[in-house]
């Protein structure tokens, strides 16, 4: 029996549940940093960016959304995603047709991506969580949920913010301005 890490197992219900894509990037970026030498960081990150792609298409932002599927495929296409429960064609005819719609002329309605969970323990410990959370598993995202749409605009920022600026005058210091 394989073994999958908390953080995807959070990232997966809180793209398949609570629909909080910006929450899918934290947490699994938050793993990625954390284990450098899994041999999955392509994977990783491909699916970070995926999770992105589908917050800016939500957004509306379509070139925004557009880049990151763009990347998302050209790592996933290179990733072992059954190693991580997913069905890889599926998944990969699934950003294409994603990404071949945000550049079409005409607005479509936003509809949420469902990733291809083939692995039949994955999606047990999936929906185990979404129990423990109260959450739906497949639920349709709340259009009018601010706080999960522009996350990114309502988050404090103050620590990265403190970080920046103690890096910027510590590069400053190092020329000796």
């Amino acid at each position: 029996m394989r073994s999958f890490p908390a953080s995807y197992i959070a990232y997966l219900v809180q793209f398949h549940a609570t629909r909080d894509y910006f929450e899918c990037h934290e947490l699994l970026e938050e793993y990625w940093k954390e284990h450098p030498g899994d041999g999955l960081s392509e994977l990783w990150v491909g699916l970070i960016q995926l999770a992105v792609g589908q917050y800016h298409e939500r957004r509306g932002n379509r070139r925004g959304a557009g880049r990151m599927y763009a990347e998302s495929l050209k790592r996933l296409n290179e990733a072992d995603l059954g190693a991580v429960g997913l069905g890889r064609d599926q998944l990969l005819d699934q950003l294409r047709v994603r990404l071949a719609a945000v550049y079409e002329e005409k607005e479509t309605p936003y509809r949420d991506m469902n990733l291809p969970i083939e692995d039949t323990e994955l999606m047990r410990l999936c929906e185990a969580e979404c129990r423990k959370l109260g959450a739906r598993w497949g639920a349709e995202s709340s259009m009018d949920n601010e706080d999960v749409i522009h996350r990114h605009k309502l988050r404090d920022r103050s620590d990265v913010i403190a970080a920046r600026a103690a890096a910027l005058a510590e590069k400053r210091k190092g020329r000796g301005k």
